[in-house]
């Protein structure tokens, strides 16, 4: 009798960038959960879930730099995994170092590489570079709520057809920073900025007065023609190539106005031609 497929969702990355609250979100999405399980039990844990039927074909599994072969073992595992019937996809969880010393300072917890906080974040960035390389998935949590982390999660979790991949435009201020886990970015501080006008300053690229006056300029017009076009035709082709996620970054100065009228108008693009996208605005309210 042919085994159903199982679903793994593994979860590693940076000690400290939030790993076990992104278990607790897989585990309020519905799924079965095991946080920092050695990497030798899980063929045997795939067999456990084929086993049990459908109340165990959705897994999250957590795991990190403190399993002692974890390193030597990990890619080899997940290789075997996959040629007996296990779905495996790989989340990193990833934050800035600045962050991640903050977070380590403030519970007073020691590094798990057990030198100082500092010495424990670099060495254990090189030895998880190659998992990270390999990841389905990046998530930089430096700057994102739990509600936020949640809400990311959900969009990759979104049912998808075979053909499908997931989207997501993303719209920044370049004064707060480049966002971490994008694919693509694009700068539209070349646009006319609706900040210098007073009566849309305080207002955001969702307000309908400032959407009219970022696309009626001539700027938007062509770039929506020629960017939006491009980014559709390629898509395909990425999809092609096996991609399941691609995130899409437009940025300005602040991440009020012109990127947000801008990420807006590409989703509706990439909609209107048959494609599932999620927009988030990251500094519309800064």
């Amino acid at each position: 009798m042919k085994k159903d497929r199982v679903l793994f969702w593994i979860v590693t990355g940076m000690s400290g960038a939030g790993k076990s609250q992104t278990i607790n979100c897989f585990e309020d999405f519905g799924f079965f959960c095991v946080d920092n399980l050695p990497v030798a039990l899980l063929p045997k844990m795939a067999d456990l879930c084929a086993q049990s039927g459908r109340p165990l074909q959705r897994v999250a599994l957590g795991i990190d730099i403190r399993e002692g072969g974890f390193l030597r073992d990990f890619f080899a595992t997940i290789d075997n995994l996959k040629k007996h019937n296990v779905d495996c996809r790989i989340i990193f969880i990833d934050a800035d170092d600045r962050t991640l010393f903050r977070r380590f300072s403030e519970t007073r917890r020691r590094h798990p590489l057990g030198t100082s906080v500092r010495e424990g974040i670099e060495q254990e960035r090189k030895r998880l570079l190659k998992i990270k390389e390999k990841a389905d998935k990046i998530i930089d949590t430096s700057n994102l709520t739990l509600s936020e982390l949640k809400q990311t999660l959900g969009g990759l979790l979104e049912r998808r057809s075979s053909n499908e991949m997931q989207l997501t435009v993303v719209s920044f201020g370049y004064k707060y920073g480049l966002p971490v886990d994008v694919d693509i970015v694009w700068d539209v501080r070349f646009m006319p900025n609706p900040n210098y006008k007073a009566h849309l300053r305080e207002k955001t690229g969702r307000d309908a007065a400032v959407r009219r006056y970022v696309l009626a300029t001539s700027q938007a017009q062509l770039f929506g023609k020629r960017f939006f076009s491009l980014v559709a035709e390629s898509l395909p082709h990425y999809i092609q190539e096996g991609k399941s996620y691609l995130t899409i970054a437009i940025g300005c100065t602040g991440g009020r106005h012109r990127s947000v009228v801008m990420a807006d108008a590409l989703r509706n693009y990439l909609v209107q031609h048959g494609f599932k996208v999620r927009v988030h605005h990251r500094d519309i309210d800064r």
